[in-house]
């Protein structure tokens, strides 16, 4: 294993040496006139061939090698792999737009999911190794016998990977459309060409390694941009020990900009149209049928008039685009609504912790905080395709140790979002709020086209105000390049970054899916006896289908990045976090007891965040059955109801049924204490 360690240290280290100096040749070919979709394309295409390359040449037919990478992975290598599969497009690019958007409560999201890696560490990644086989849903068929617990993990593994991969396919798009000039449905197609080029010839051999390659690559594309704005802002390169000082000047602007009186106006204007909108949803259909005569009216006057016909022209297609029905008025009007609200709400300082007007909106706020870092912590620990990197190393000790250096790589971004969402609002505030509307940068309008930006100047002072900015939480980090007035070419090594960071993910998932069907439903239960060759085939074909059925979702936008990781955190905990840890540290749970936990843990997560989704997501196509959320917990911790289900169903079933057999409590106690060798 020294002498493997000894010759990637070497190739990696040549291969990061070698990225660097094509970072340094296009920034120069950049000072002498290289256009900037040439330094798009560059970035996009060399990358993806290097990764393609990289899985062409650790192709494989070895089952163990497909699966596992024939456990041979040391834990150095394992912990970038494993960081690069960790650090998704949410990661990447959600992570510090959400902390610029929600300031302190963002936070949340930093704490769980590094918090998440401890709980690996502690209950779960050394005795998955000790086991030693190819998926999660093979533990709980060993560890509670049957095929009824490997079906709900199967079911379970699939829809939690199913969720999460979509947004990486959709952050994929987002890339392409922006800095290839790609229109977004296309981008998406030409991401999952990327993802299916890793992971179709060599599986987790060819992911591993192609996603140690990734990381250096998304670690450096969201390092250099913000350590240049922090010495263009402060004269120190290091943003994660001087971002405190820019966070009081922030504080300063924010007491400028939220008591202006322009800004006030504004945020009025915006209560009063989502007010506007709540009367016409009360009044529907009545109120349908008025704004279809208001227009009518309108038009007929202006035509008998000497106007512009241009005037006219737009009316008609007012008129034209109102919904056709008051169900599909009161949709988007609720959509309106809920817009206007969120930009007539009062301000967040980004300091400050738990807003809200009084002591309920608190707790609120408090406890929806509390429960996001659980279900985000539990959900780390339970997501399949985290837990199956730790089957690919070598001994009990090295799955240990590559949790350690997981979590060394991933803090190297985390500290770095908090920095990052600081100085993009210093950037913003002190560059383009309260500014001529006419004399925006360019990047506003760049970033309008591909919709991740929005610009009403709803009072008509022509002056920009921050209620009348929208930005798009995915948009902070891929546009900080720009909005610093750093060269293009950071802005294609940070597109680089976010498209290795969302490829990394997509390939785990994909491949935890696959097997899945596979592994777990193919071989392990329809056909015992299957040949090497029919099992690869049958992964390789559900790959490729659920990659496909995944863009095809992503191409519909059904929301951002974040909101839907967080919603497959919630659901891989509820459905596996109570049944692995149970199953591992107590001996009387049992088969019984753990498929009714995972199944009703389940159900209840999706019936409440779909429940309570139904009135905020106008995709999903029905509305008026949506619920309050239970003590103010949003769907993105609904994952909190059904772990807590999840345990007590665990254990009042167990209890009240036969205890497993003898050999169930040897492999407990197996994989509970391993041999020192191991």
């Amino acid at each position: 294993m020294d002498n493997i360690a000894v010759k990637l240290r070497r190739y990696f280290g040549f291969y990061t040496g070698a990225f660097v100096v094509f970072v340094i040749a296009l920034g120069i070919l950049e000072q002498h006139g290289m256009p900037p979709r040439w330094i798009g394309y560059s970035f996009l295409f060399l990358t993806i061939f290097l990764y393609a390359t990289i899985g062409v040449m650790a192709r494989t037919a070895n089952v163990s090698e497909y699966y596992v990478a024939g456990r041979r992975v040391p834990a150095l290598f394992n912990g970038m792999a494993t960081g690069a599969d960790w650090m998704s497009a949410a990661s990447f690019m959600g992570l510090a737009g959400t902390l610029y958007l929600s300031g302190y409560q963002g936070l949340a999201y930093v704490m769980g999911w590094t918090g998440g890696y401890v709980l690996v560490a502690l209950l779960l990644a050394p005795y998955l190794r000790r086991f030693g086989q190819y998926t999660i849903p093979d533990f709980l068929g060993a560890r509670y016998g049957g095929n009824a617990a490997r079906l709900v993990g199967v079911f379970a593994a699939v829809l939690a990977s199913f969720v999460y991969v979509v947004a990486q396919i959709y952050g994929v798009g987002v890339i392409t459309s922006r800095f290839v000039g790609l229109q977004f449905e296309i981008g998406v197609f030409v991401g999952l060409a990327g993802i299916l080029v890793c992971s179709f010839l060599g599986g987790m051999r060819a992911v591993t390694w192609t996603q140690v390659a990734q990381y250096v690559v998304l670690i450096a594309a969201y390092v250099a941009p913000v350590a240049m704005l922090s010495f263009k802002v402060t004269g120190v390169p290091i943003p994660q020990l001087v971002y405190g000082e820019v966070l009081k000047k922030v504080g300063v602007l924010e007491n400028q900009i939220f008591s202006n009186q322009a800004e006030i106006d504004a945020r009025r204007l915006y209560r009063e149209r989502a007010e506007a909108y709540n009367e016409k949803i009360l009044r529907l259909p009545t109120s349908l049928t008025e704004e279809k005569q208001r227009l009518s009216s309108q038009i007929n006057e202006l035509k008998g008039s000497d106007v512009q016909m241009r005037e006219v022209v737009a009316l008609e297609k007012q008129r034209r685009d109102l919904p056709q029905t008051p169900e599909a008025a009161k949709e988007r009007w609720d959509v309106s609504k809920r817009a206007a609200s969120e930009r007539g709400a009062e301000p967040i300082h980004h300091a400050g912790a738990f807003p809200g007007k009084d002591e309920q909106s608190q707790n609120t706020a408090r406890l929806n905080f509390i429960a996001l870092v659980f279900c985000l912590m539990v959900g780390t620990a339970a997501l399949p395709h985290v837990l199956t990197r730790y089957y690919t190393t070598p001994t009990v000790r090295e799955a240990r140790n590559s949790v350690v250096w997981s979590l060394l790589f991933i803090l190297l971004l985390y500290l770095t979002a908090p920095a990052y969402a600081v100085f993009a609002k210093y950037e913003i505030y002190s560059t383009i709020i309260n500014t001529n509307i006419s004399q925006l940068p360019g990047w506003v309008s760049a970033w309008s086209k591909v919709g991740l930006v929005s610009i009403e100047d709803i009072n008509h002072d022509g002056i920009l105000q921050l209620a009348e900015l929208a930005l798009n939480p995915d948009v902070i980090v891929l546009a900080t390049p720009e909005i610093a007035g750093l060269p293009y070419v950071i802005s294609g090594l940070v597109a680089a970054g976010a498209l290795a960071a969302a490829l990394s993910t997509a390939d785990g998932l994909l491949l935890t899916i696959a097997g899945s069907f596979s592994h777990d439903i193919y071989y392990k239960i329809y056909r015992p006896g299957a040949s090497t060759q029919w099992r690869l085939v049958v992964s390789k074909s559900a790959l490729l289908v659920v990659a496909v059925i995944g863009a095809t979702v992503a191409s519909q936008k059904p929301g951002t990045i974040l909101f839907m990781v967080a919603w497959a955190f919630s659901i891989a905990a509820a459905a596996f976090f109570p049944a692995l840890v149970l199953g591992i540290f107590w001996k009387r749970a049992n088969k019984a007891g753990a498929v009714s936990g995972m199944a009703v843990g389940l159900l209840i997560t999706l019936y409440y965040m779909v429940r309570v989704q139904f009135d905020t997501i106008p995709w999903l196509g029905i509305y008026g059955i949506g619920m309050e959320p239970w003590l103010g917990i949003q769907s993105t911790s609904a994952g909190v109801w059904g772990v807590a289900v999840g345990f007590l169903t665990i254990i009042i079933v167990s209890l009240l049924t036969d205890p497993p057999g003898q050999d169930i409590q040897d492999f407990v106690e197996q994989i509970r204490y391993p041999a020192i060798e191991q």
